[in-house]
């Protein structure tokens, strides 16, 4: 992922928690200005329609659709995600 503050390319390999932050500047990476559904153009700056509104776009934040800008993984629906792990579970 690259930094939206300073633009800084940062190698990540798990998931980006609340509490990290960028190796050069020390801003939030789970932020909303960090993640790739950020859309100034967007309601309530945000692609996603299922996320929760946040006010501060450049602090940390619980949003659970975050994923890094330049993430190729596809937006992850908890309700989807419950309802497959389940169907799978009882598969006959």
């Amino acid at each position: 992922m690259r930094c939206s503050f300073c633009k800084t390319t940062i190698k990540t390999h798990d998931k980006i928690l609340r509490t990290d932050s960028c190796p050069k500047c020390g801003r939030d990476l789970h932020c909303c200005k960090q993640c790739k559904f950020y859309d100034t153009h967007a309601y309530n700056d945000c692609r996603e329609v299922s996320a929760e509104r946040v006010v501060d776009k450049e602090r940390a934040n619980f949003c659970e659709y975050f994923l890094p800008r330049g993430s190729t993984r596809e937006s992850v629906n908890p309700v989807t995600e419950a309802r497959r792990a389940l169907e799978a579970l009882f598969k006959k």
